[in-house]
């Protein structure tokens, strides 16, 4: 039975012909989806996607004889289009495909996922992500407040308002975010203090990717952003990302010491780890002394913990529909008048420290 009347056209960018042949036999096990061409490189993949017009690309940013991510960043430009990395998942597959989500690929998925043949897995995996890209629609974006390709670490210098009149120190910061939301914490964190409250973060990302993900925002933003670990505190100038595993990340602890929980569990609201099950934990330890942010992305993870937030007097702020990737997980908190203030993702770090906000 088809899922959609009209079929997902994808094009395939691919250097092997062997995982073109593979990528494609995948798709085709999937009656709303379609390949409509398969490039063997950048040229190609540039000539088919201005001629087909595709809804999704697929993507191996580790092509030899070019640079993927250089590629990417003139589809963006150019014609902007949802684009997944499938990357292999070594430890330089994971650095390239974090920058890809940086510089605005919309999903990613490992070669070696799963255990099907030749490293896809049999559930569908790659599929779904194919039509969850095929619901985002592009606007135009701030730019990063740096290019996430850059090799050295910047200097880390408070870039937040400095107006002492304005300066209401949160005392943690929770935030949520999936499609599209590596870019827009780019932008978000990129806009902290050096010595912001600690932070928290559950981006929907896989396991592979995560520590890459806190690696590449950690080079281009003023405060350390790391990979939470379980038991130890929360600092000032730190941000934890959820690792992505099987774990839910949650805070513990009391007023004045707040430390990082991890625990196995199952999935909520569709997620493991869960925006909710953070948010949720927030509530409960920190209360109105907290300030929750949920960004972009699909479905509604994140929406009920806001609320939850908002109902101990935390300031609560959802990424407005016109910055969003995808604006499901903000609509789903604002319809439940969860989100205090809506707003672009270039002004939500001077809400989530301003009096004024």
């Amino acid at each position: 039975m088809n899922r959609v009347s009209k079929p997902i056209r994808v094009v395939i960018v691919e250097d092997s012909p062997t995982m073109r042949a593979i990528l494609q036999a995948r798709f085709e096990r999937e009656d709303d989806i379609v390949v409509v061409g398969a490039a063997a490189n950048a040229l190609e993949g540039r000539q088919m996607i201005r001629e087909l017009d595709p809804d999704v690309v697929t993507l191996d940013v580790e092509m030899p004889g070019m640079n993927g991510l250089d590629f990417l960043e003139k589809i963006m430009a150019l014609r902007p289009t949802p684009v997944i990395v499938v990357s292999g998942s070594t430890h330089e597959g994971a650095e390239t495909t974090a920058r890809a989500l940086a510089i605005g690929a919309v999903g990613c998925y490992a070669k070696s996922e799963g255990g099907g043949s030749y490293g896809f897995d049999d559930q569908g995996k790659l599929a779904d992500l194919i039509r969850d890209a095929s619901k985002v629609r592009f606007v135009t974006r701030p730019a990063p407040p740096q290019s996430p390709t850059a090799p050295h670490m910047p200097p880390r210098t408070s870039t937040a308002p400095r107006n002492p009149a304005l300066i209401e120190r949160p005392s943690l910061i929770a935030i949520g975010s999936s499609t599209g939301g590596v870019e827009a914490l780019q932008v978000l964190l990129g806009s902290f203090p050096v010595d912001c409250p600690p932070t928290v973060v559950v981006q929907h990302i896989s396991a592979r990717f995560a520590p890459a993900v806190a690696r590449t925002l950690d080079q281009s933003c003023p405060p350390r952003i790391v990979i939470a670990e379980p038991d130890l505190p929360l600092l000032d100038g730190h941000v934890y990302i959820a690792p992505g595993d099987d774990r839910h990340f949650t805070v513990g602890g009391r007023s004045g010491q707040f430390y990082q929980r991890l625990r196995r569990g199952e999935p909520v609201s569709g997620h493991l780890p869960s925006v909710d099950v953070l948010f949720h934990s927030v509530a409960d330890v920190v209360g109105a002394g907290a300030v929750g942010i949920l960004l972009t992305g699909m479905g509604t993870d994140g929406a009920e913990g806001l609320l939850a937030l908002a109902q101990t007097g935390a300031r609560t702020i959802a990424q407005d529909e016109a910055t969003s990737t995808v604006f499901g997980m903000p609509r789903a908190a604002i319809a439940l008048g969860a989100a205090g203030v809506v707003a672009p993702i270039g002004t939500i770090a001077r809400h989530a420290f301003s009096k004024a906000a």
